[in-house]
């Protein structure tokens, strides 16, 4: 049987970072303590439970052990639960070890800082902190009851007993406030004002900003004096799963109209760009964004509105219908950003005001910037 204690420091070795406590950190814990007895496997279609038992030893310590994001749960159901293949949208996962130990570098966190997780999970990045920061100083939110039990479990199985919170965890944990640092597991469509609250001046705030075009952009903010946040964003192409209370409603059935048409100021195409797509998602945040071979389709979820593209004569034609014009917001950040000379995320920035204000801005925090939906 393979050697979880090698695989462990196979993984760390591979694994960049600027800290090394946080390679340390990867060989001290056993991650097959936090995957339970199955997880699941995407085939593009559908979601296929793995059970550890029907497994061959060495191979499920094989995937353990892949620098992966394996999903547990989809849609509410665990793979453990599952008697076969599912659909649905991914609800929990062990995040792959190297992200973890990234956002974990970029928040700054060394011995003697005290941090609140939000997202427990299965609890294996809970342990990760654990590992470097005593017990003591480590304190996590779930929002999911079930997963909070299973992961209390596995983290008292590795050792570990940090304060466990069964909660909502844009609330923040106020009892132990205040934190030298936010981290969270989870994507959030703007920054909580408990977690601003929560964490003490000179802190910082670590998480995804995504929303319902599924972009995302990672940032370490630090919270002043004054009350305010501010940060940039990092070059990271990473995204995690929307908060719960975050996550996008029901979309509304599309028909396609043909509103009113005209011809594309931009490529649609731009939209396929990392750092594009986030920016249209700033421009039209309650729109959720779909592609065709033809070209994409953007339908608010709160209006009905939509836009959709189609090739014509060598360039694109758009097609607006409802309330709000989407492909003109979308465009109209296009074509800044573009002016721009197409910067990448590291040169967009967050300001979050103790007002509740919260802006994504490019280039410095007075120029052209975007508000988040709060």
């Amino acid at each position: 049987m393979t050697d979880p204690a090698h695989l462990r420091c196979q993984l760390a070795a591979a694994v960049p970072v600027n800290d090394p406590a946080w390679r340390t950190a990867l060989e001290t814990v056993p991650r097959e303590l936090f995957l339970g007895d199955a997880l699941f496997q995407f085939d593009g279609r559908q979601w296929s439970p793995v059970q550890r038992d029907r497994t061959d030893p060495g191979k499920w310590l094989g995937l353990v052990y892949q620098d992966t994001t394996w999903v547990t749960q989809v849609d509410g159901v665990t793979a453990t639960d599952a008697t076969g293949p599912v659909t649905g949208r991914p609800t929990s996962s062990s995040t792959l070890p190297s992200l973890i130990v990234r956002m974990l570098d970029v928040a700054g966190i060394s011995e003697g800082h005290k941090a609140l997780e939000i997202g427990t999970g299965t609890g294996y990045s809970t342990a990760i902190l654990c590992s470097r920061l005593g017990d003591e100083n480590v304190f996590s939110i779930e929002y999911d009851p079930g997963l909070a039990a299973a992961a209390a479990d596995h983290i008292h199985a590795a050792g570990h007993h940090p304060t466990l919170i069964t909660g909502d965890g844009l609330a923040g944990h106020k009892d132990d406030a205040q934190y030298d640092h936010v981290v969270a597991t989870c994507a959030v469509r703007h920054i909580p004002p408990a977690w601003l609250h929560q964490v003490r001046a000179g802190g910082t705030i670590t998480t995804t900003i995504s929303g319902w075009m599924l972009a995302s952009g990672l940032v370490r903010l630090t919270v002043h004096d004054d009350g305010t946040a501010t940060g940039r964003f990092r070059p990271d192409e990473i995204g995690y799963m929307l908060a719960r209370p975050h996550e996008r409603p029901p979309r509304p059935t599309f028909h396609q109209h043909p509103g009113h048409t005209r011809a594309t100021r931009v490529n649609p195409e731009l939209l396929e760009d990392w750092t594009g797509q986030f920016l249209a998602q700033l421009a039209a945040p309650s729109a959720e964004l779909m592609t065709t071979s033809t070209g994409v389709i953007l339908v608010d979820v709160a209006t009905g509105s939509q836009a959709w593209t189609e090739p014509a004569r060598g360039g694109w034609t758009v097609h607006q219908h409802g309330p709000l014009r989407l492909w003109d917001q979308v465009e109209d950040t296009l074509t800044v950003w573009k002016e721009a000379g197409s910067p990448r995320h590291s040169d967009l920035g967050l300001t979050v005001d103790p007002d509740g204000t919260q802006r994504v801005w490019l280039g410095t925090p007075g120029s052209r910037s975007w508000s988040l939906p709060v």
